[in-house]
């Protein structure tokens, strides 16, 4: 009855030794091929942080806010598409003077409402902080003129102005840098282990058993040139002082 608990912490204890050799296995790996992990490391960091900071470019919003009055739903559906229509668009493009066609600056317009209000928001997204805050009022103004002339309606109110805001939306360097940081360890790991698996040397006396088939009665330690120089020199101290004694 005895011997089952015993079979069982022997088991465990096994089990706990496995574990223990795996882990220091891969700190073994890990530690012979450090330079490699470093190397590509630094390669993938440099290479985000190029890209990162050669091509990034911040952009700014500014949202100008107008509502409309005695207007349904789909009616106040239309009235928001007519916003972003060459119809306004182009004397925008016109009063501004701007080096691109009414099509480039519908890109840059997002219209939406405020909690299902007669609100509705035009926000320009632009390089230039000014120029975007300029774009969305200069749109508000000219939607205003227009949409009587187009729709027949006339209960356009403006709510707030669009102000400069010197904040980008795109903070994402760090970010990148990061995933360049992340990117090159997990492959330097994986390139790590895979040299790990191509490298047929021995190291290990079991490895030795197992391709051999036969016990390692012994092993020789790796003498090293310093360590040679550092014996020789305690041999001769030895000798000296047993050549004083006598």
């Amino acid at each position: 009855m005895s011997s089952f608990p015993d079979l069982e912490d022997k088991h465990k204890k096994e089990q706990r030794k496995i574990k223990e050799i795996d882990i220091r296995e891969i700190f073994i790996v890990l530690k012979r091929y450090i330079w490699i992990i470093i190397m590509i490391t630094f390669i993938t960091t440099s290479l985000g942080t190029y890209y990162t900071f050669s091509t990034f470019t911040p952009l700014y919003q500014s949202t100008n806010r107008i509502i409309f009055g005695s207007a349904d739903v789909n009616l106040i559906t239309t009235l928001k598409v007519i916003i972003k229509d060459t119809t306004v668009l182009d004397k925008v493009v016109s009063k501004l003077d701007l080096p691109y066609t009414s099509e480039i600056l519908a890109g840059k317009i997002a219209v939406g409402t405020i909690d299902n209000s007669s609100v509705v928001t035009i926000t320009i997204t632009d390089k230039d902080p000014e120029q975007a805050a300029l774009i969305a009022n200069v749109v508000a103004e000219t939607y205003k003129e227009e949409i009587p002339k187009i729709m027949g309606f006339n209960d356009v109110k403006p709510l707030s102005e669009a102000k400069v805001n010197h904040t980008p939306i795109n903070q994402s360097q760090n970010r990148n840098i990061v995933i360049s940081i992340l990117g090159g360890i997990v492959i330097g790991v994986g390139l790590a282990f895979l040299l790990e698996s191509l490298n047929n040397s021995i190291r290990k006396e079991d490895e030795v058993e197992e391709l051999l088939g036969i016990p390692v009665l012994g092993s020789v330690s790796t003498m090293k040139k310093k360590n040679m120089q550092n014996k020789r020199k305690n041999d001769k101290l030895m000798y000296r002082g047993e050549t004083l004694g006598s």
